[in-house]
């Protein structure tokens, strides 16, 4: 399984960068101005709108109407009702809906559970590029709980997905080659995708970037640079990064903690 400590559930948000206007009637609302509603959280308008939009056949409507009956925004929460508009958008292409669709199906929320309909979801998500679903994708593979376990596969996926830039694929790579999972064990290579993901802010990339030098494992042992990284992750109020902290910190001396803390505070993110 890939070293992750807390894979978070992928949400989609419906924001595409919008300079929008609001107030209108539901009737003249265009979709850009229903997501605008949506993202200013005024539910009743964003639902007014999608309605009409999603019965009119717009894939995004369907899909945020969908979103908003699984989340209970504005309405009822109907993950019955939301399976039913994901499937609307997804039988048109919608990607995003292809992977919601997928989650509803794994996890047998507003429909029975569905394996085989899962990852039949998430792949066409994945193949249209979606890194969400390709990283569902490369842990279907990682884990063989729907298919039979393929680490070559499960790399397949996640490069797909790294080399969008998505911070969690990122990490789930370097985690492949620091452990010679589906490819050969490659330190190097480890440390290149675990700081591409820990320069986006990845918590789980900035611990293991941290015990790479903590260890030594590639480069030089460097406890500045290990302890640097753990306390940006330690920032988020993980537990475990500040224990791994601790754990550093034990073997520095005040001038190298003093330095640490200096680069931790200056360090921005990519």
């Amino acid at each position: 399984m890939f070293y992750s400590y807390a894979m978070k559930p992928f949400v989609r948000t419906l924001l595409l960068a919008l300079v929008l206007t609001t107030g209108v009637t539901a009737g003249a609302q265009t979709l850009e101005q229903t997501l605008a509603a949506y993202k200013g959280k005024d539910y009743a308008t964003a639902l007014a709108g999608f309605k009409r939009l999603a019965d009119q056949g717009d894939a995004t409507a369907q899909f945020g109407l969908g979103l908003m009956y699984a989340s209970g925004q504005g309405v009822p929460k109907d993950e019955a009702e939301a399976v039913k508009w994901y499937r609307k958008a997804a039988d048109q292409g919608d990607a995003t809906a292809q992977s919601k669709l997928g989650e509803m199906y794994d996890f047998g929320r507003g429909i029975h559970r569905d394996n085989a309909e899962a990852v039949n979801w998430y792949r066409k998500a994945a193949d249209q590029g979606l890194a969400e679903a390709q990283l569902k994708m490369a842990a279907t593979y990682d884990l063989g709980r729907r298919v039979h376990r393929d680490y070559v596969e499960a790399v397949k996926w996640l490069r797909k997905a790294a080399d969008q830039g998505f911070a969690k694929a990122q990490n789930d790579l370097g985690v492949m080659y620091e452990h010679g999972r589906g490819v050969p064990k490659d330190y190097g290579e480890a440390l290149k995708w675990y700081r591409k993901a820990a320069d986006q802010g990845d918590v789980l990339a900035q611990m293991n970037l941290s015990g790479m030098y903590d260890r030594g494992d590639g480069v030089p042992i460097d406890r500045v640079e290990a302890d640097k990284w753990i306390i940006l992750a330690a920032a988020s109020g993980f537990k475990e990064a500040e224990m791994l902290r601790e754990n550093v910190e034990r073997r520095m001396n005040r001038k190298k903690m003093e330095e640490a803390l200096r680069l931790a505070n200056e360090w921005k993110p990519k």
